[in-house]
């Protein structure tokens, strides 16, 4: 067990080479809690919503992601706010129109993810009667 930290080296456990497989998984702590505030701005539906349309659409002006996830126009600046400040979103200015584009690569592969569950035929619920 030589990857358990010496404060929870002597700990009762079953599996040890499954906790060393777990920590190993895990990973260093600053980076889980950075991947944590990463999806916590994911876990607002607004949020999500914009983030979907821009994935799908590409850059689109306030007014327009307003319309397309029946936000209103504040609601939408400000949740394009927190996204730009966390460097996941940034708008390019033309004229007087700022139209917002996904800048963080990582995403992509998530938000198509989202996007290939919610267009994925629907599948039949198994009801089982009870015994």
């Amino acid at each position: 067990m030589h990857l358990v930290p010496a404060e929870r080296a002597d700990h009762r456990t079953i599996d040890g080479h499954r906790v060393c497989e777990a920590i190993a998984a895990i990973g260093d702590p600053a980076r889980v809690r950075a991947r944590a505030e990463r999806f916590a701005l994911l876990a607002d539906p607004g949020r999500l919503a914009l983030l979907l349309a821009l994935h799908r659409a590409g850059p689109l002006a306030v007014s327009d992601l307003a319309v397309a996830t029946g936000m209103r126009d504040p609601a939408v600046s400000q949740a394009l706010r927190l996204l730009r400040t966390a460097a996941v979103v940034a708008g390019d200015r033309d004229g007087r129109v700022v139209r917002y584009r996904i800048v963080d690569e990582d995403l992509g592969p998530l938000l198509a993810h989202c996007a290939a569950d919610d267009h994925a035929e629907p599948q039949p619920h198994e009801v089982t009667a009870p015994a």
